[in-house]
């Protein structure tokens, strides 16, 4: 059976090819003030600085902000090595902060 991390994962993966995502920290920022970004997800292991910034813009802003995911697992589902990824989607964003949350 495939636990919620991996659904989560596999979702993540699903809205890159659906281009419904943005990741790496500038564009994830721009998205942000644009109010594109629907859900951020901020790797737990992530730098400080970086924390702190994406944090503050999403309670700023009033975008949904999960970490608990690692960056190994950001790259695991996107392919790439990234810390922050936005999600663009009201359905992708509902669905993952669903099983991140669960």
């Amino acid at each position: 059976m495939i636990t919620l991390t991996q659904q989560a994962l596999n979702l993540i993966g699903l809205s890159l090819r659906a281009k419904q995502q943005i990741s790496g920290e500038a564009l994830v920022l721009q998205a942000i003030r644009q109010k594109k970004a629907k859900l951020v997800l901020l790797a737990n292991d992530a730098g400080s600085n970086l924390q702190k910034e994406i944090t503050n813009k999403c309670h700023y802003y009033q975008v949904a902000l999960s970490n608990t995911l690692s960056t190994a697992q950001l790259t695991q589902a996107i392919g790439r090595p990234r810390t922050v990824i936005a999600i663009t989607n009201d359905g992708f964003a509902k669905k993952l902060i669903t099983l991140l949350n669960a």
